[in-house]
């Protein structure tokens, strides 16, 4: 497997990971794959911060083992550079879809891939 390929794959997994209730209610676990600098501007518009991230991130939807869950699909990622991954993909979460794209930044080597920026976009009813 050449290095995009590798980091594209490793990005994917790491989103998998934070679709995972069992992560999403975790601060160590998810604090693992969010970068320090990690910054989001969510489907309402609202900037987040990795600390305001990992403060209320069980709290939000799909943080719970009995609701439902985020379904991902069309996931396609491309190496930037060295070490920078860009990846886009839609969710489903009940009724809710929603387009995303993100950011990931390999950290040192004991840290791994961990996610930089996220964009996350609500696609109205009837949108294609």
């Amino acid at each position: 497997m050449d290095g995009a390929t590798d980091g594209v794959n490793q990005a994917i997994a790491g989103e998998l990971q934070l679709m995972d209730p069992r992560v999403r209610a975790s601060r160590e676990l998810a604090g693992q794959l969010l970068d320090p600098d990690f910054v989001e501007v969510g489907g309402s518009g609202r900037r987040w911060t990795y600390e305001a991230m990992l403060a209320e991130l069980p709290d939000h939807p799909g943080s719970s083992l009995e609701a439902p869950r985020f379904e991902p699909s069309d996931f396609s990622g491309v190496l930037l550079a060295p070490g920078l991954v860009h990846l886009t993909f839609e969710t489903t979460l009940g009724e809710l879809r929603t387009r995303h794209s993100s950011i990931w930044r390999q950290a040192e080597e004991a840290a791994g891939w961990r996610m930089y920026y996220h964009q996350a976009t609500r696609v109205p009813s009837g949108v294609e």
